[in-house]
């Protein structure tokens, strides 16, 4: 059995992955003030809803953007898995090579998403993930890590300027019907909505052009992920996919290519 540990700035996601599909996930709220204790008294409590036994996980695997609270989320691990969790950075075996300026600043969800990505497609490819930032990543038909794309989520941008503003609200985020609003609410969905499409259209286009500058013949395909991909991924004609797994089967991937790898040191 192995447990990946996914910390996000909004949520922080532990799953649970058999050697065949992901058997169980457990969802909660980041909070950087929580201690480790704490956070060990829910994963026991998880462990107890779903009948685990920790000595169950062979392979403990953690990805993190948020490093104030990733020492706490290892210290956790170690002390109720009895594992040391592999923490996901540009220094473990990824089979990705970084032609980025400093690999250090690459996020362990953008790594695990570029390593799902062409461990699907087996070729150059985008990954688009939809979190609290929207990230598009992309990978070139030698598993070259040549770049991110950063843009704030929809629910961010709804959030920033419903608090920048005296007479705006916030707005739940739903397709409006015309993008000429005729009352304050359908012209925030139509601004942000709409808005929010075209940047993502723009920004996959632009990508599959540079990459094409680059000598990287398409068809360039693109994965969605991320908790608003089920609703944004539908709406545009951009995405071959949209995989609620995708970056923990990344963390998976790097996870069995790591332990692999030690495997054969010892031999």
């Amino acid at each position: 059995m192995l447990l990946a540990v996914d910390i996000g700035n909004t949520n922080i996601v532990f799953a649970a992955h058999d050697g065949e599909s992901w058997v169980h996930h457990w969802r909660v709220q980041t909070v950087k003030e929580k201690m480790p204790d704490e956070y060990g008294l829910l994963f026991h409590a998880f462990l107890r809803e779903a009948a685990f036994d920790t000595v169950e996980f062979e392979q403990v695997v953690l990805g993190s953007v948020v490093p104030p609270v990733t020492w706490k989320i290892e210290q956790m691990l170690q002390k109720q898995t009895g594992r040391t969790p592999l923490v996901i950075s540009h220094l473990v075996e990824t089979g990705l090579t970084f032609r980025v300026k400093n690999p250090a600043e690459v996020g362990a969800d953008l790594i695990a998403d570029a390593v799902a990505a062409y461990a699907r497609f087996g070729g150059a490819c985008i990954s688009v993930d939809f979190g609290t930032a929207t990230t598009f990543v992309a990978v070139s038909d030698r598993a070259e890590f040549l770049g991110v794309a950063i843009a704030p989520g929809a629910n961010l941008m709804a959030a920033s300027l419903a608090g920048g503003t005296s007479q705006l609200p916030q707005i739940a985020l739903e397709l409006p019907e015309s993008a000429i609003g005729t009352d304050t609410v359908s012209a925030l969905s139509a601004g942000i909505m709409l808005g929010y499409l075209g940047l993502i259209e723009r920004l996959i286009t632009r990508i599959r052009q540079e990459m094409a500058e680059r000598g990287i013949a398409g068809p360039i395909p693109v994965v969605a992920t991320g908790g608003l991909g089920p609703f944004i991924a539908p709406l545009t004609a951009c995405f071959e996919v949209y995989d609620p797994w995708h970056t923990l089967n990344g963390m998976r991937l790097i996870a069995l290519r790591n332990s692999e790898s030690r495997e054969c040191e010892r031999s």
